[in-house]
């Protein structure tokens, strides 16, 4: 199984779901491929920016060697879940020829997008966004790879 997490820049919430799925997999002893990547160009070869990389370090996970990356049409082919965080992402893919892409939210939040935590005032929008994707990523594997 090959999943793909998409965000708009890839600095914050796609590398933060790359790296949850990446533990819960090797956690679990999962022979699944993860990777991450942004509907924007903009941030291309940048690490995740350092709340990011704070909120992870606090949870155990290391992120900042990760790099942004745009995505690509052939990761429709190369994926078998893309899987975008918020409405937006899922709009932008089908845009760009993504057949059926996952959204996050639906794996434990309603459908709810998981939400840019560059728009909450302060760190505390990234623990939110954290605790929210981590739910969802072990939703979407368990319901997705378990069976």
């Amino acid at each position: 199984m090959k999943i793909l997490f998409v965000c708009l820049g890839n600095i914050c919430r796609s590398p933060l779901a790359e790296a949850i799925a990446k533990e819960y997999a090797k956690q679990n002893n999962y022979d699944i491929e993860v990777d991450s990547c942004g509907t924007g160009s903009w941030h291309i070869g940048e690490a995740p920016c350092l709340d990011s990389q704070k909120i992870a370090k606090i949870k155990g996970l290391d992120i900042s060697n990760y790099k942004a990356r745009q995505v690509q049409k052939e990761d429709f082919k190369k994926f078998d879940l893309i899987v975008g965080l918020d409405s937006k992402n899922i709009a932008s893919l089908k845009s760009l020829g993504c057949k059926n892409p996952l959204l996050i939210g639906d794996f434990g939040y309603e459908g709810e997008d998981v939400p840019d935590p560059y728009f909450f005032d302060g760190f505390e929008g990234f623990d939110k966004v954290f605790e929210m994707i981590e739910t969802c990523v072990k939703n979407l594997i368990k319901e997705k790879v378990e069976k």
